[in-house]
Formats: C-alpha cells, sequence, structure tokens
C-alpha cells in the first residue's frame, strides 16, 4: 500500500483555505500537515497541544478530509471500534503495540510543548480502549505504517471505501476532483 504520510509540510494560506472547505469552520491550531492526498490537498493536520484561546488540544493529529473522515465514520457505526477495544484485552502483544502507539503520540506532542492539564493523556482512547478510529487513522496516516497497529488495521479496513493511494478528494463545491 502507497501510504500518504510525508515529512511534515508548512501550512500555505492555500491550506488554510482547504481546511476550512473540509471541516465547514475555520481551523484552529493548526502546526503543518501532517499527510496530504495524493493530489496534495491536506489529510491530517498536526494541531498544537494548547490551542489560541488556551484551552488543551490533546488531538495532535486531526484527520480532515471529508472522504476518509465518512469511511472511517462507516468503521465506528460498523461496530469496529468495539471488536478492537474486546481484542485489546486479550491480546497481550497487541496492546504492548498500542501502547508503544500511545507513547509515540505523546512524544510527538511533546515536540509541540507541554500543556500539563492533558500531561499522559494521548487521543482515540489510547492505550486501552478504542474510542475514536478518526484519530488512530490519522496517526498512522501521519507517521506511517508500524507505529499504530490498530490504525494501521483501520487504514487496511477502509480499502474498500478510501485508499490513501488514489484521491477521492472534492471541490469545495462537493464535485469530484
Amino acid at each position: 500500500m502507497t501510504d500518504a504520510h510525508s515529512a511534515s509540510a508548512a501550512v500555505t494560506p492555500a491550506d488554510l483555505d482547504v481546511l476550512a472547505g473540509q471541516l465547514g469552520r475555520p481551523p484552529r491550531g493548526v502546526v503543518d500537515i501532517a499527510a496530504r492526498c495524493v493530489c496534495g490537498r491536506p489529510l491530517v493536520v498536526r494541531t498544537a497541544p494548547r490551542l489560541e484561546d488556551g484551552t488543551p488540544f490533546p488531538t495532535t493529529f486531526y484527520l480532515t478530509a471529508p472522504e476518509v473522515v465518512r469511511a472511517v465514520s462507516t468503521l465506528e457505526a460498523d461496530g469496529v471500534m468495539r471488536e478492537m477495544t474486546e481484542r485489546l484485552a486479550g491480546d497481550e502483544e497487541l496492546a504492548a503495540a498500542y501502547a508503544g502507539a500511545h507513547e509515540d503520540y505523546l512524544a510527538r506532542r511533546a515536540e509541540l510543548g507541554e500543556v500539563p492539564e492533558i500531561d499522559g493523556i494521548s487521543a482515540g482512547g489510547m492505550p486501552t480502549r478504542v474510542k475514536c478510529l478518526h484519530v488512530l487513522v490519522a496517526h498512522s496516516l501521519a507517521v506511517g505504517p508500524g507505529v499504530n497497529p490498530l490504525g494501521d488495521e483501520a487504514l487496511e479496513r477502509l480499502r474498500p471505501h478510501w485508499r490513501p493511494d488514489r484521491c477521492s478528494c472534492t471541490t469545495d463545491d462537493g464535485a469530484a476532483r
């Protein structure tokens, strides 16, 4: 599988415009673009651990592209989070790898600054449960395969609906690109 991850890239004014269209609101706390679609549009942003208004924000990697957000929502609706959480409880190797993903997430957020209110809290339910597949997929897209096992698995499960090696972006008016 071709992955969408790349070295973090500076945010341009055009990126901010695309993000506002993707999110339906102005983006907040964007530090850089952590992953892009093959067409160049943002897929994942890296967000500051403290927003401009002072609010602590633990979600360092935020999935933005509506097409993949919808696809991940389908997995969530199909009960994938519950199934993954159950597997975590009985699979020590998976649990250890997922704990490692939690530590990776915390380390990458710490590069952006320390926020005592969210110290030790990553996102997505890590390290003991699966609470948000969007975060896990964003983490995997941002850092590449082999870091977050459940994010990687969710990406594989998305293949019938969305793939990082194919553009499925729409324009701001909803038309396919």
